[in-house]
């Protein structure tokens, strides 16, 4: 007898959009630094910086090119007509105060903007500089992460608690031996585990564990329908079931839950700190962030700095951060939002275009495909891919295919970051 095959492990789902156009928010109080940072990241004015509370409404929306050495050599190795690289959507969002989840401020405008976007990027003022108001009269970092946790919480337990109210009242006449029944309560039990981890745990969504049968509970959720359509030994409902598959919603992700964000602390500091690499907030903030969300990442920047760095031409850019000792951050806090976001990217090279395509981890050679054209998806035959490293360690095509490490890929294959694709599809 053959020995059996090792069970292959379930892959955990994840919060958010299943989408590859995913957009960062740059959110925190007002008079922070978020629309100078954002004009600074963007190299653009489309930030209304100004030294009074909400300056900025109207969310400001940037497309930022993701730093990326493969991608430069790339370009130089084919020398291609055009240069496409990643991008990262970013998008400026007004000032949140204390009061915000009951409408203080542009506390409901502002907690919308934040609903639509997929992460955030959370600056912290830890500077000086009486020139500059503090919407709360003093420079205290902890209390502003505090506040802007509370209000994202708050604003949260609102919504699930409204929504939690809506399925009991519809459920109220639900039975045991129906398969819809039976899954309509399963959503119910999420989202009343959702609404304790706000609650009683107070957690942020974000930092929960929720297992693939919660995070996909809903009775239109495909893998759990088919696991309990497999349970419940009902072939004779496979027509209402394929309906419900086709609606396709997760019970989390369809409340859009802003603790449900990744999230990444951008700690503004003035140029004299951050150059000599020491500010008295700083510990504070670290240890305020491993008790209350373990494991978000934390980047000290300095916009006033990075402001002065962007007056200056490239040579003279680089001449000021060597005389220095420091160098931007800007690059890191850009290429730190698109790993928030779980993305990665491919490349397509050829002597007309080196392009990034990004897509979300784990995306499969088929949807990777369908990224360029909806047909290339469609009429997938295969994909013939190499990886960026065996290109640069070979030096050309020719020679990775020599050394039979170009590989055709089927609908199966998951995509790595860095694989160099060219796709066939049918006629």
């Amino acid at each position: 007898m053959p020995p059996k095959k090792a069970a292959a492990q379930e892959k955990k789902s994840v919060l958010g959009r299943p989408s590859n156009n995913l957009k960062v928010g740059i959110v925190g109080l007002p008079n922070v630094g978020k629309s100078s940072f954002f004009n600074v990241l963007s190299d653009t004015d489309l930030g209304k910086a100004a030294n009074f509370p909400y300056a900025t409404i109207n969310p400001e929306e940037a497309r930022i090119p993701v730093p990326d050495p493969r991608f430069d050599w790339l370009c130089e190795t084919y020398k291609p007509a055009s240069r496409v690289p990643a991008f990262l959507t970013c998008i400026d969002i007004a000032g949140l105060t204390a009061g915000a989840s009951t409408g203080a401020g542009l506390g409901n405008a502002f907690l919308s903007h934040v609903r639509a976007v997929d992460g955030i990027f959370q600056v912290v003022r830890a500077f000086d500089d009486a020139e500059v108001i503090h919407v709360e009269g003093d420079v205290d970092p902890l209390r502003d992460m505090e506040i802007i946790q509370t209000e994202l919480r708050l604003k949260d337990i609102e919504w699930v608690e409204k929504h939690l109210d809506g399925l009991k009242r519809s459920g109220r006449s639900l039975g045991n031996t129906s398969l819809a029944d039976k899954a309509k309560k399963e959503e119910i039990a999420t989202v009343e585990k959702v609404l304790k981890t706000l609650t009683e745990e107070s957690k942020d969504v974000r930092k929960a564990e929720w297992t693939n049968k919660e995070a996909s509970c809903c009775p239109s959720h495909p893998s759990s329908l088919l696991r309990r359509f497999c349970d419940d030994k009902e072939p004779q409902r496979s027509n209402s079931i394929t309906q419900l598959v086709e609606a396709g919603i997760d019970v989390v992700n369809t409340m859009q839950l802003l603790t449900a964000k990744p999230v990444t602390y951008l700690v503004n500091l003035s140029e004299k700190d951050y150059i000599r690499k020491k500010n008295k907030w700083l510990p504070k903030i670290k240890a305020w962030i491993d008790q209350n969300n373990p494991g978000d990442p934390l980047i000290p920047f300095s916009v006033s700095l990075e402001e002065r760095l962007a007056r200056l031409d490239p040579e003279e850019k680089e001449e000021e951060q060597k005389k220095i000792g420091a160098t931007s951050a800007l690059g890191k806090i850009t290429n730190a939002g698109y790993q928030m976001l779980d993305l990665i990217r491919y490349f397509t090279c050829g002597p007309d275009e080196v392009r990034a395509w990004t897509i979300r981890r784990a995306t499969k050679a088929p949807q990777a495909a369908g990224v360029i054209h909806s047909d290339f998806e469609n009429k997938f035959v295969c994909g013939e891919i190499m990886s960026y490293d065996d290109l640069k360690e070979y030096g050309s095509e020719a020679a990775v295919k020599a050394a039979g490490k170009l590989r055709q890929q089927g609908k199966p294959y998951e995509m790595q970051d860095g694989d160099i694709a060219y796709w066939k599809a049918g006629g």
